[in-house]
């Protein structure tokens, strides 16, 4: 089973990497550190996050002690939507360069088709509670994006949070220059998003999967039914391979030939997460959990509906 992905750019993005969303600043460290020291390579990150100035400390750290050298390492991050107007979005690669201590991205993804309106907030709302969107189209954000990679500041661009359509629209674009190397969605036996990743891939670009595990420890209210680590069919399937619930859903995603990036900032949780590559599932298995009636999006970014670009709409 394969340990990277070749990227049409010549890249190798290994297929097993460390998400760092919702780690706290000090933890995010800590982390990082710790995933370097048990052989993590591949390390998700994104300005939304707003912990990459710690993570920049723990790279130049291991770098440093000789742990790896940044050859070794595939760091990614992401341009949020409110710097998604052209003249921003250098800027903003910038910003994150500085933070990571970095020269260069190996991948860049745009993290939403949706952009919204330039400024110091995040997710800047209207009365309602709703998005304010910007007046901007995410193929002129992407030209923006593709000179980042001219001068070098990126080697691959990508998206997240794409469908189908807005995927086929970009490919489409006239005198497109660099092609999407990767698309980063949610994914996990609740959400297998087997049409979007079989058209990826059927187009050269590699899939990632977020919220491989469902998300446990998500903000937001969920309903009690929404424990893919409590699911008694993916416990079976664990306790057959001597495995973790979590090992199963992140090996799922492998078999796949899909990059996962499980998040967590506990080191026996950091290190089992890592213990994927021994074992493997049975095609029955994989069946069963790719096979799941139960639907359910953990990141819906339902105050974005009323945006002209929102993706989820072919839920």
């Amino acid at each position: 089973m394969a340990t990277h992905l070749e990227l049409p750019t010549g890249g190798r993005m290994p297929i097993l990497g460390l998400g760092t969303w919702q780690a706290r600043q000090g933890a995010a460290r800590e982390a990082v550190k710790f995933a370097i020291d048990v052989g993590y390579r591949h390390l998700d990150c994104a300005f939304l996050y707003r912990n990459e100035s710690d993570i920049g400390d723990a790279l130049r750290q291991k770098i440093q002690e000789g742990v790896v050298t940044r050859e070794e390492l595939f760091i990614v991050s992401k341009l949020w939507s409110t710097f998604h107007e052209r003249s921003l979005v250098k800027e903003a690669c910038q910003k994150t360069l500085a933070a990571l201590q970095l020269d260069y991205l190996d991948l860049y993804l745009m993290h939403c088709p949706m952009g919204f309106k330039a400024g110091e907030e995040l997710f800047p709302a209207d009365g309602s509670g709703m998005i304010i969107p910007s007046n901007t189209d995410f193929l002129d954000t992407w030209e923006a994006m593709e000179e980042l990679v001219d001068v070098g500041m990126v080697k691959a661009i990508g998206v997240s949070n794409f469908n189908h359509k807005q995927i086929h629209q970009l490919l489409s674009k006239p005198g497109l220059r660099h092609r999407p190397v990767n698309n980063q969605i949610e994914s996990h036996p609740y959400l297998p998003q087997e049409e979007l990743i079989n058209f990826c891939q059927s187009k050269g670009i590699s899939v990632t999967a977020y919220c491989p595990l469902g998300a446990p420890n998500w903000p937001r209210s969920k309903p009690d039914h929404i424990s893919l680590l409590d699911d008694p069919q993916i416990k079976e399937i664990a306790l057959k391979h001597n495995k973790t619930p979590a090992q199963v859903l992140i090996r799922l995603q492998i078999q796949r030939n899909v990059s996962v990036i499980p998040k967590s900032v506990t080191p026996q949780r950091i290190e089992e997460n890592f213990k994927v590559f021994d074992f493997e599932v049975a095609q029955e298995d994989m069946e069963t959990l790719l096979g799941f009636k139960k639907r359910y999006r953990i990141c819906a970014l339902s105050e974005c509906k009323n945006h002209k670009d929102y993706p989820f709409t072919e839920d």
